[in-house]
């Protein structure tokens, strides 16, 4: 609170202050996309340039506003960055910028020129001085021309065949570091779990029971599968990207899988909780098939006959022990 306390209003920046604000602003935004740059670059180089373009053209504008800071103020350049000011449009930092996918880097990219566009006419409109409304309108325009170089840029450096390519790689990441450990979660979950759910069910007929074997064996399945998801690649070769994702994608998608047919027998009347159950295992073994056509192209019928007869068979075989 004492550090939020001691940040300056905008309004009580003087011109020099906003030109030293805008070098930094410039400086800050330059690294950023250096670094989409950086990350894009082994498996979206046509994106990379791009971002490489648009970290020159933040170079460019640097350069202008130090040169115009030392015709009017001298060499010395205030420090005052965004965190300083209340109110300023923030960036995001750059560790979280590793978990961002293709398409929410470019909506970021684009987002960032619009906030700072924004932000500048909002600054300008505020001022009653002329002079440092012409700045601050100057910077807006600045900000404007950003959007369009890099629209510019995107015409240059990605055609149609390009960005339908990386298109593609996205997708592929996408399902090698979500879908398909997630997948292979919801699959083990959902079938692994219902032989000792439904075996307990009908052997005890005590929904509560059940349920906390129902959760026991969905959790722990949850935590095996997800470390060892973890821990059989850590996707260097096979590009099957970060090991901690997939463990969490399957982990949870795993324990999500158990539990739907669990929950049910929370209800206090046995034959209402299994009749649920029962109609929530349909549920799931049909949505797994469809995920599997999906994503993973399985034909459909292929992917029901796979999923729905491998469930039922389990199904039965923990009804029949129970029973038994």
């Amino acid at each position: 609170m004492r550090f939020l306390n001691q940040r300056r209003h905008f309004r009580d920046l003087s011109e020099q202050e906003v030109i030293a604000l805008a070098i930094s602003n410039e400086e800050d935004d330059a690294r950023i996309y250096r670094s989409y740059a950086e990350r894009l670059r082994a498996d979206f180089p046509g994106s990379a340039k791009i971002f490489e373009g648009m970290a020159e053209e933040e170079d460019d504008h640097r350069q202008r506003l130090i040169d115009l800071h030392r015709q009017r103020f001298g060499e010395v350049i205030p420090l005052i960055r965004r965190e300083h000011v209340a109110g300023a449009y923030a960036r995001r930092p750059v560790w979280l910028m590793e978990n961002l996918s293709l398409e929410r880097i470019r909506a970021e990219a684009a987002e960032m020129e619009k906030n700072a566009e924004h932000f500048y006419r909002l600054a300008a409109a505020r001022t009653k001085d002329a002079a440092t409304r012409k700045l601050l309108g100057d910077l807006a325009a600045v900000e404007a021309g950003h959007q369009a170089t890099a629209h510019e840029l995107e015409e240059t450096h990605l055609d149609d065949e390009t960005r339908e390519e990386e298109n593609e790689t996205a997708r592929r990441q996408f399902i090698l570091t979500w879908v398909q450990p997630g997948l292979a979660g919801l699959m083990d979950g959902s079938v692994s779990t219902l032989a000792p759910i439904f075996a307990t069910a009908f052997a005890t007929q005590d929904t509560w029971t059940t349920f906390l074997v129902g959760l026991a064996a969905s959790v722990g399945a949850g935590i095996s599968m997800g470390f060892t998801e973890a821990a059989s690649d850590d996707g260097e070769l096979s590009g099957r990207g970060s090991p901690v994702k997939r463990g969490f994608a399957s982990g949870i998608m795993t324990t999500v899988g158990g539990l739907g047919h669990a929950l049910p027998y929370l209800i206090p009347d046995f034959w209402t909780a299994t009749t649920i159950a029962i109609l929530v295992v349909f549920l799931e073994l049909w949505a797994i098939a469809w995920i599997q056509n999906r994503f993973m192209e399985t034909p459909f019928f292929r992917a029901a006959f796979q999923v729905v007869l491998g469930g039922a068979l389990v199904f039965a075989a923990g009804v029949l022990i129970g029973s038994g």
